[in-house]
């Protein structure tokens, strides 16, 4: 008969000859693996994690700790700008002559030239900063103001007299005009005036917001190369002509919040007297 292997000191049988040692062996050595491969997924998961927050750190970190609204940049592309300002143009030469005391060709004409004349000058980005250029620009939207602020005069007073508003196409028609001119305005007055105007926010001359968008307040949402740029400004200019308040964007300074507050009167009297009138029409 064959003898049993026994252990050296205790002359029993060996770990791995006894019944169910191999079994025993072969759990731990899984439960050993399967430790592992969880300590190894943790390990990738803090990995992923801690890249995340790097990722997000650069996003809202710049090398020098400034947002990129405060920092110098290329300067805005001229085109939105452009575009808007003739659609105020062919707005203004839809209105009846009636309504504006320059005759509607002759303030398109006056307005076109400027503009054209501040294309030629900074054609492509807007990155120069001369003062005769800023006056320029401030004298375009000066005219287009004070020829809408007329036409819109014109238009409460005819209602209140009763000389305006017999048709309600006619009113609806000439009321809108003036209400979207009243808002394609004001956003081209925002978009000039804070921090001084797009070249001297490319040139990060002023450091005070005028107007406070959201991503200033949560940059960690923003793109990382956000700025304003004229869309921010026009949607600013919609959302204060119909809810008659700030909405998302604040106004920091003194001027911001008078002129966001005028632009709420012209909108809230122009439409409030426009949708009366057109009602008591219709019945």
């Amino acid at each position: 008969m064959a003898e049993v292997p026994t252990d050296a000191q205790g002359g029993g049988t060996h770990p791995a000859s006894r019944p169910g040692g191999d079994v025993a062996h072969g759990h731990v050595a899984d439960g050993h693996q399967v430790l592992v491969e969880k300590v190894a997924a943790v390990d990738r998961r803090l990995g992923q994690v801690l890249a995340a927050l790097e990722r997000a750190e650069t996003r809202t970190t710049p090398a020098d700790g400034t947002p990129t609204w405060r920092r110098v940049t290329q300067g805005e592309e001229r085109l939105p700008v452009t575009l808007a300002v003739l659609v105020m143009i062919a707005l203004q030469s839809r209105v009846p002559t009636r309504f504006t005391p320059l005759g509607t060709w002759t303030l398109a004409l006056i307005e076109f030239a400027i503009l054209t004349v501040l294309v030629a000058l900074n054609p492509r980005r807007i990155t120069r900063t001369e003062q005769h250029l800023r006056m320029l620009s401030l004298v375009l939207l000066g005219v287009a103001s004070l020829a809408n602020g007329w036409a819109a005069a014109y238009l409460v007073v005819g209602l209140v007299r009763g000389t305006e508003g017999r048709s309600a196409v006619e009113l609806l028609t000439v009321g809108g005009n003036i209400w979207l001119t009243n808002i394609l305005i004001f956003g081209l007055w925002y978009w000039d005036l804070d921090r001084g105007g797009p070249a001297a926010r490319a040139q990060a001359l002023a450091d005070t917001p005028d107007f406070v968008f959201p991503q200033m307040t949560s940059p960690q949402l923003a793109s990382p190369d956000w700025e304003p740029k004229f869309g921010d400004y026009l949607y600013l200019a919609m959302t204060n002509a119909t809810a008659f308040s700030p909405t998302d964007t604040m106004p920091f300074s003194r001027w911001s919040k008078l002129t966001m507050g005028l632009q709420a009167l012209i909108s809230l009297g122009v439409g409030a007297l426009i949708v009366a009138r057109a009602v008591n029409i219709l019945q």
